[in-house]
């Protein structure tokens, strides 16, 4: 264990799967303090124990909450600012696809509550910390799946009944790159920076929280030809921690290297409607 990470905060939501859970492993191995975030109690339990165990650092806590929901994302902030007074790495990773529509507890599109506003409410309550922590980073993930649908302020949080599915979670994936653009805009002067990342098609637990054909065709295919959650996890953790990203911000990567995003255009404008809008559902 190399240690490099002693003495810094590590924020991280969606850890106990995938991507997530292989990043948190090596922060705590390099000795960083992990707060993480999981829907789950016993399965976050389980992590954390785990953690401990291979570490043998006992300052690794848990803060269980649904990432969907904005009362538990305020909550997550409050508990984590009871016990900390600086935040080094924020890293907003809970995520998910849905086939069928649903609306969250806050009477939003699932897909929206839970891939943008986790992101987005998570960050926005912890704001000032990260300006006020050296260096500070927020990596969020992601998706070359920004490509598919169309984007419209109008009716993203809540879109049409009967309309969720790959069209939401590509909206919402395209709402993360675009809550970064911004977020790397509010950020400057402070030292902190924003970016995030395509994982690639990732063998976890992705997508069988739906039924049907949709979770068969990710069972089988997924072990055949996706990446390993360790590899998925590699430009996550290079963004959280190398000194060759901390030049970048508000920047979409995938591979370790800044990628063309497919877009309407590079539109700021439309980065700051999202913001708006986001802190209106918000607060």
């Amino acid at each position: 264990m190399s240690g490099d990470l002693q003495g810094k905060v590590f924020l991280i939501t969606g850890a106990t799967e995938g991507i997530g859970k292989a990043a948190t492993r090596e922060f705590a191995k390099r000795g960083a303090k992990i707060v993480l975030v999981a829907r789950n109690k016993e399965k976050g339990e389980r992590f954390v124990a785990e953690l401990r165990k291979a570490t043998g650092d006992n300052d690794i806590s848990l803060i269980v909450a649904d990432m969907s929901s904005i009362a538990d994302i305020k909550r997550v902030a409050a508990e984590f600012r009871a016990n900390h007074t600086k935040l080094d790495v924020l890293v907003n990773n809970a995520g998910a696809l849905f086939k069928d529509y649903q609306l969250s507890k806050d009477g939003l599109e699932m897909t929206f509550a839970l891939n943008h506003m986790g992101y987005f409410g998570l960050t926005f309550s912890l704001l000032d910390l990260l300006k006020s922590t050296k260096e500070a980073r927020v990596v969020s993930t992601s998706s070359v799946g920004h490509k598919i649908g169309k984007f419209d302020l109008g009716r993203i949080a809540r879109r049409e009944p009967g309309h969720a599915g790959w069209p939401a979670y590509g909206e919402s994936k395209y709402a993360n790159i675009l809550f970064t653009r911004e977020l790397a805009r509010r950020l400057e002067g402070s030292g902190a920076t924003a970016n995030c990342f395509h994982p690639g098609f990732v063998h976890t637990g992705f997508g069988l929280n739906n039924g049907g054909f949709l979770k068969w065709a990710f069972s089988v295919v997924s072990p055949i030809f996706a990446r390993t959650p360790e590899k998925g996890a590699d430009t996550l953790i290079w963004l959280a921690t190398s000194p060759e990203a901390a030049s970048h911000t508000g920047e979409y990567f995938s591979d370790r290297k800044v990628t063309k995003v497919v877009e309407p255009g590079n539109n700021g404008e439309l980065a700051r409607g999202l913001w708006e809008l986001s802190e209106k559902l918000y607060n």
